[in-house]
């Protein structure tokens, strides 16, 4: 059975569970606090040289680490990878999308908020994160107008990959309150039969 390394309060630790709970895949938990920096220990640093989580252990003792290239991995040969080239090609537009012009701002802006001492410095760091953030949500808003998933019609690594972080968003202090496509995407999400709340295994 693979092992996955990770930490409850990890966005992208939570993407890989929920691809993992989705596909059926059974597999153990390896518990780290990254707020301990229990990633740059030396047995760690043997699996994953980069020092982050999460980070998948297979049983032949193999490793592989990044969050949506463990996604990409799982959804492998499943619905939640398409398999006609052009969606498959979106599904990535919005893995990258999720790494470039999301995470870095509305997860940042999360983690600052929640983890670190409210000094002004971070406080004015945060606020200097919200236009780029905002963007993103704007972006994805103007993606499900239309739409109930991000590629094709059902639920994908590329939804896994953006509810992640999007649905705590408030932590980081972005309101959803302008946003109801991004709410009722997020509902939709929340439907599946192996939804698991994050910071559950």
């Amino acid at each position: 059975m693979l092992t996955l390394w990770d930490d409850p309060i990890s966005g992208n630790g939570y993407k890989v569970r929920m691809i993992l709970h989705r596909t059926g895949s059974p597999f153990t938990i390896k518990t780290v606090d990254i707020l301990k920096s229990e990633t740059h220990t030396p047995e760690f640093l043997a699996i994953n040289p980069n020092g982050k989580i999460p980070t998948v252990v297979f049983e032949d003792g193999d490793s592989l680490w990044e969050s949506n290239a463990l996604l990409l991995h799982f959804a492998e040969g499943t619905p939640w990878l398409p398999s006609e080239p052009r969606d498959r090609a979106r599904a990535y537009q919005w893995l990258f999308f999720e790494q470039y012009s999301h995470e870095p701002y509305i997860a940042v802006a999360r983690f600052r908020t929640q983890h670190l001492e409210q000094t002004p410095e971070v406080i004015s760091f945060v606020e200097s994160l919200r236009p780029k953030g905002y963007a993103a949500l704007d972006v994805m808003e103007q993606h499900l107008a239309d739409r109930s998933w991000f590629v094709g019609d059902h639920e994908s690594v590329a939804d896994l990959a953006l509810y992640a972080y999007t649905h705590v968003s408030d932590e980081g202090g972005f309101s959803l309150a302008a946003y109801p496509h991004i709410r009722a995407w997020m509902a939709r999400v929340e439907q599946s039969p192996s939804h698991q709340r994050m910071g559950t295994a």
